[in-house]
């Protein structure tokens, strides 16, 4: 890999890091009603797990190792989509939850994107 590939690839790991802390604060303030406690839970989950199999990809072992843990994290955007449009609150006035629906949509795109790029 070239430079370049190789500081956007830990830019990535960069921005996955700061989209699961934004999860993470933005549920600190949510209603704590019996269904947002479980959703928030999975949203964490699924969340997290994006950035964490990044790092993963990063370190796989071969092409097939690195495509499976990519495909994983795009299915991981993808269920944290599903999670905040189910919590309480979520409104689309409120700037926090805006922002984190469009970082879901653009990381779901961007790990598309790799794929697309290695088949």
């Amino acid at each position: 890999m070239t430079e370049i590939q190789n500081s956007k690839k830990y830019d990535l790991e960069d921005r996955t890091l700061k989209y699961s802390r934004n999860i993470i604060s933005f549920t600190k303030v949510l209603p704590k009603t019996v269904s947002n406690t479980e959703i928030i839970k999975q949203l964490i989950r699924s969340s997290c797990s994006v950035g964490a199999n990044y790092i993963e990809a990063n370190e796989s072992l071969g092409k097939k190792d690195f495509l499976m843990r990519i495909r994983i994290c795009r299915k991981e955007a993808k269920e944290s989509l599903y999670w905040l449009n189910l919590i309480e609150n979520g409104e689309p006035d409120n700037e926090q939850y805006r922002f984190l629906l469009k970082e879901t949509t653009e990381l779901m795109k961007i790990f598309g994107s790799i794929l697309e790029k290695f088949r």
